[in-house]
């Protein structure tokens, strides 16, 4: 696994390397240095702090900020070695007139902790209008609720600046027409530059986890050994610091949701 790492580290430098330069201030190039590569590649242990979103992305040296051309926002960052290797698929795509365009990236432990509580306390209403504060007492079944397409804290792929969500948040837009162009071209081309879409459709290889969730892509070479790491050494127990944290052994978190992924993507 870690030669194979090394060599896709060593791709999304050369694919970024000899892309288009970007419109910005900042080379491309300089997105990822040697010394960056150095560090990658010698990090085959992450924190649990890293792995539970315990950490500042903005002040994180492996961290950069998006480009406003690849993003629908100003303020997002993502991994450094897995913007190389996104701007490579962005430029690709681009020659086959398929426009991508970042709208989701990394959010750490605070930023989910904002989103999950809002669900449990009713402030956010989720599918069809309902507030889980009033309608679901059980705090079991409220948090299962919220983990149909959100994160525990502590818990989502966003936490490890390797994932990024694109174009649009609804699986039926990329059903048909520009969607469906988009996925296509996704799912034909995303894993030639390290892409895997970890949350495919539930089923019999995928019983656990999250719905199917189109638009979600991770770029493995960092992803695959954080969630090897996860599943060694973090428990449920370490899954707190948040409203209804006292669900997560209950539910089983690590297991059927941090681990039920996508097989392609293990």
């Amino acid at each position: 696994m870690k030669n194979g790492f090394v060599f896709l580290i060593g791709c999304g430098i050369f694919l970024l390397c000899c892309s288009s330069p970007a419109a910005s201030d900042e080379p491309a190039a300089s997105i990822l240095t040697s010394q960056d590569t150095v560090r990658i590649a010698d990090s085959t242990a992450f924190t649990i702090d890293y792995i539970t979103g315990k950490f500042d992305p903005a002040t994180h040296p492996d961290f950069t900020t998006i480009l406003p051309e690849h993003a629908n926002a100003s303020d997002m960052l993502l991994r450094k070695d897995a913007y190389a290797a996104f701007i490579a698929m962005y430029d690709a795509a681009q020659k086959d007139g398929v426009q991508l365009l970042i709208i989701s990236a990394t959010r750490n432990f605070d930023r989910q902790k904002q989103i999950w509580e809002k669900k449990w306390t009713g402030q956010t209403l989720v599918e069809g209008n309902v507030n889980l504060a009033q309608s679901v007492p059980d705090p079991v079944e409220r948090a299962q609720r919220i983990l149909r397409f959100s994160s525990m804290p502590g818990t989502s792929r966003h936490h490890w600046g390797t994932d990024i969500d694109l174009n649009h948040l609804e699986n039926d837009w990329f059903e048909q027409g520009e969607g469906l162009k988009i996925y296509t071209w996704l799912t034909d081309h995303a894993k030639d530059y390290g892409f895997c879409q970890p949350y495919s459709p539930k089923g019999p290889n995928r019983a656990n986890g999250y719905e199917e969730e189109k638009w979600h892509w991770s770029w493995l070479p960092v992803a695959q050994p954080l969630t090897s790491q996860a599943a060694e050494t973090l428990n449920d127990t370490d899954i707190q610091g948040f409203l209804g944290d006292q669900t997560a052994p209950a539910i089983g978190v690590v297991s059927n949701y941090i681990l039920g992924i996508n097989t392609l993507c293990r």
